[in-house]
């Protein structure tokens, strides 16, 4: 399955999103994002599917990690980017119960995804220094 997820920065803190209790990973923190469809690429992916749960415009930016995961017996692709919204920052979502910025140092305390701990140690390593 290839996906891909929308990283959202403003300074040093970083936007994370809370899957609803209902769909799949419901209560973990994640990047947004989304299915890639066979005839996409990842730049039409994600602001098709940034616009579908965030409502917002982007600009895609620097990749920040493409890894993959095993979820369930199922390998999963996420190709995480760095984006701009193209006017104000997302402020709810379709998909996440909570839409929360959070500095880059917190972002290990949160409960994620397994997909996107791969960028999430990326991010944290990049503030460390």
């Amino acid at each position: 399955m290839e996906v891909v997820a929308a990283v959202f920065t403003d300074g040093e803190r970083v936007l994370a999103c809370r899957r609803r209790a209902h769909l799949q990973a419901g209560g973990r923190w994640e990047f947004p994002g989304g299915k890639s469809e066979r005839w996409e690429s990842p730049d039409t992916a994600l602001k098709r599917e940034i616009g579908e749960e965030l409502g917002v415009e982007i600009e895609v930016g620097e990749l920040l990690d493409h890894s993959t995961t095993m979820v369930a017996g199922v390998p999963i692709t996420l190709a995480t980017y760095f984006v701009r919204p193209l006017g104000e920052p997302p402020a709810s979502s379709t998909d996440h119960d909570q839409v929360c910025w959070f500095a880059r140092n917190r972002l290990p305390w949160l409960h994620w995804a397994y997909p996107d701990l791969p960028a999430v140690r990326r991010l944290v390593a990049a503030a460390a220094g």
